[in-house]
């Protein structure tokens, strides 16, 4: 199987992975902090309770604990439903991820 040759970087170059922790940590300085989002003190009361209720990830055939509370309408949509159980579903963490990148646009098709 072919590999592909070394690459040469420039001394002071960051790497890759440097570049990315940085582009990473300048988005999130701009990003509003979790409870500017809706998720303060009675979000994580609500997320607990639920929880209890529902230990379980709803994905098909997962089974794994829950670990998140997902909203099944955004917050950014309808902020009334925020601490609404009616609007949330218990998922494991990679779960969740999934479907927060699927819905939000970072993992659409074109």
């Amino acid at each position: 199987m072919p590999t592909m040759p070394p690459r040469h970087r420039p001394l002071g170059m960051p790497t890759r992975e440097q570049a990315e922790a940085r582009r990473k940590a300048a988005l999130d300085r701009q990003r509003p902090t979790s409870t500017e989002r809706g998720y303060d003190s009675a979000w994580r009361a609500v997320r607990k309770q639920f929880l209890v209720k529902h230990p379980t990830c709803c994905s098909p055939g997962c089974g794994k604990p829950a670990t998140d509370a997902d909203h099944i309408v955004s917050i950014r949509d309808r902020p009334d439903l925020r601490l609404s159980w009616s609007n949330l579903r218990p998922y494991c963490h990679p779960h969740h991820s999934e479907r927060t990148a699927r819905d939000q646009g970072f993992a659409r098709r074109g």
